[in-house]
């Protein structure tokens, strides 16, 4: 009997030092790098989607429609006579957007994003027609055209109107086609360079010391915060073998520095692992001001020509809670959020709280408002 009731208090023991004596989460390099050079790029273009029920632009606020309709049907040998007034309801000027892969190869196929340009009101069972998509250098990487997936469904009728998620947007899955390759030079001559998503000086040591010591000294040498040098076989498929096995490699990166994000808009604040708070006092209270406006009916005297008046009388009650002084200190986020807690602070109030605090010197964090 004894052992079944220490046996729980036991077991929450030998938890809570496994959880002590774990090591810090390891992440592989390819997870915390890059090399330089292997990066995707933007595409863009311009085009019309066709075949909709109805719903496309309409072509006296959108006259480009108009313009890139005529031009196309020109290049086909249709020649419109000048003049001619072309109500279309099936037709939207659209802008084309994809990714080019890193390493992509002519003749692979990438999604591209359909999004309407004018004031067409659901681009849902259209079709995109062959449209070039154009790097920044003007030179032309891809070819989209296919049907759109569009993940949202509107109704309307007599005014009244009901939309569920978008219509105005839709995707192509594998809608491109890659019609040229950008040159990637893999490094310069034996050596390649790996660059840190983000700028840390302890953490780009680690990695430094991770490949010298699995490669051997010399290998990796340290640019700066960021970039890391790295030396490679010449041939082609040891310098892939190579990058390979170095992509593998777990790296167990420093701790970030104190951070606390807050966003004005929808009052979020998020605060990562190394915010600390000092000892420091807070008086929180809330003011309220209620506004109330109820109709006020005046009845004319009898036997009298007055007639009967409805007016409006508002009244006005303001309110403020009584903010009691709390003592906020926390060595760990967990405490931190507590303290916050207890005050009864909302969201939208943390973001006073929260910038009072930093100026106070309160906050060991950085403090960023977007």
């Amino acid at each position: 009997m004894i052992l079944r009731q220490i046996l729980p208090a036991l077991l929450m023991l030998w938890l809570g030092c496994c959880a002590v004596l774990t090591p810090a989460q390891a992440e592989r390099i390819k997870d915390l790098a890059s090399i330089q050079g292997v990066r995707p790029n933007q595409l863009v273009g311009y085009g019309l989607v066709v075949g909709l029920d109805g719903t496309g632009d309409q072509t006296i606020q959108t006259p480009f429609t108009i313009q890139t309709l005529t031009s196309m049907l020109m290049q086909m040998g249709i020649n419109v006579p000048p003049g001619t007034n072309m109500r279309l309801r099936n037709v939207a000027a659209v802008m084309v957007t994809a990714v080019l892969p890193p390493l992509a190869q002519p003749g692979q196929v990438i999604d591209v994003t359909v999004s309407s340009m004018g004031n067409a009101r659901s681009l849902r069972g259209g079709t995109l027609l062959m449209t070039p998509l154009k790097g920044v250098d003007g030179e032309v990487y891809g070819m989209a055209q296919g049907n759109l997936l569009v993940g949202g469904i509107g109704a309307s009728a007599s005014g009244s109107k009901v939309q569920v998620n978008h219509l105005s947007a839709g995707r192509i899955s594998g809608g491109a086609t890659v019609e040229r390759a950008v040159p990637v030079l893999l490094g310069q001559g034996d050596h390649i360079r790996l660059e840190l998503h983000n700028t840390d000086f302890s953490t780009t040591r680690r990695v430094v010391d991770g490949i010298n010591g699995r490669f051997g000294p010399g290998t990796a040498s340290a640019l700066d915060g960021r970039a890391v040098q790295v030396r490679t076989p010449r041939g082609s498929d040891e310098r892939v073998a190579f990058i390979a096995e170095v992509e593998s490699m777990n790296i167990s990166p420093a701790q970030m520095h104190a951070k606390v994000i807050v966003n004005s808009r929808t009052g979020s604040v998020v605060m990562n692992q190394a915010a600390t708070v000092e000892a420091c006092a807070i008086a929180h209270g809330n003011l309220s001001v209620v506004i109330s406006t109820e109709p006020v009916i005046s009845q004319p005297g009898p036997f009298s020509s007055g007639r009967t008046v409805e007016a409006q009388r508002s009244t006005i009650e303001i309110k403020q809670e009584s903010g009691m002084l709390t003592m906020v200190e926390g060595a760990s986020l967990a405490e931190v959020v507590k303290a916050l807690n207890a005050i009864g602070a909302t969201p939208q109030d943390l973001l006073s709280i929260l910038q009072a605090m930093k100026s106070a010197g309160a906050l060991r964090a950085e403090l960023e408002i977007i």
